[in-house]
């Protein structure tokens, strides 16, 4: 794992900036979301593919791309929560202030 940020560290600078960047400008919605079958079928997905990247199943080359693929999409969604919550809070704060 260590390798894959030593090697990608800008692409994953560039996954957790493009996270915020889409967190900052997408508005935020309180509507209903997934529904519980949907969160259910992604949420398993994304369980098999950590828990093959954790066993190391995949070999080679294609196992290399899981885990890249996993180490970016958590980086992106970091990147969104961070961008979300600090626009909220700006947002929050201006509207304190008039």
């Amino acid at each position: 794992m260590m390798a894959l940020a030593n090697f990608y560290w800008g692409w994953l600078l560039g996954s957790l900036l493009l996270g915020f960047a889409a967190g900052w400008i997408s508005v935020v919605q309180r509507g209903t979301g997934l529904s519980n079958n949907a969160a259910m079928g992604i949420g398993g997905v994304a369980a098999v593919l950590v828990g093959l990247s954790l066993a190391r199943i995949v070999p080679g080359r294609a196992g290399y791309w899981l885990d890249l693929f996993l180490v970016m999409i958590a980086a992106y969604l970091v990147g969104c929560a961070i961008g979300s919550w600090l626009r909220y809070w700006v947002v929050a704060r201006q509207m304190q202030g008039s």
